[in-house]
């Protein structure tokens, strides 16, 4: 890739990133039904055409960190050791991925969880957890170790429910504990022998 590629491509990471950003903030404050994707685009300073080149909608404009955090979450599970067993490889990506992202502040993460409880983005993210469990299901199966499709998707639903469990406990909690931590030791708990 040459450098005009390179900069091509870090600055439409950078504009799909700004439309991200606008999208969850203007949400935030005006409420889903309250903002437009020309209200986005326009907070950036793009077209709504050039929105539609990075988003379909602003529910994916929204999303668009989470469908980050995922693709990251599988490529750290497909680049763990061939010999880890699937447990403990689920466990110590997700350990590396909330250790390499700031933990975010508790009032956003609350208003964030206000906002998703609107229709159109509890739609899209339950066909991502859909998504990502069989994903992350495949992958376990292709790492070996006996692991066929059912037991992959067990641990796999399992694994995510954990990670939800303690990002609910965390913000609902009084700091005392950090959220990778409080996941890993929920992970912990579980045992797939």
């Amino acid at each position: 890739m040459d450098t005009l590629d390179t900069l091509r491509t870090r600055k439409k990471a950078a504009t799909r990133q700004s439309l991200h950003e606008a999208a969850l903030r203007l949400a935030m404050e005006h409420g889903l039904d309250g903002v437009t994707v020309e209200d986005i685009a326009g907070e950036v300073g793009v077209s709504r055409r050039t929105f539609s080149n990075y988003f379909a909608n602003k529910e994916d404009a929204i999303l668009y960190a989470d469908r980050e955090r995922t693709r990251l979450l599988m490529s750290l599970v497909e680049g763990r050791p061939a010999d880890e067993e699937p447990w403990p490889a689920l466990r110590a990506a997700s350990r590396e991925l909330y250790r390499n992202q700031a933990t975010p502040d508790r009032e956003w993460v609350a208003q964030l969880r206000l906002l998703r409880r609107h229709p159109s983005l509890l739609a899209q993210q339950a066909g991502d957890q859909i998504a990502l469990e069989r994903d992350l299901a495949a992958v376990l199966v292709a790492r070996g170790h006996g692991v066929d499709e059912e037991l992959a998707r067990l641990m796999t639903a399992t694994f995510l429910a954990a990670v939800r469990t303690g990002g609910v406990r965390w913000l609902e909690g009084s700091g005392e504990r950090s959220l990778p931590d409080l996941i890993d030791r929920l992970l912990g708990r579980v045992d797939f022998h």
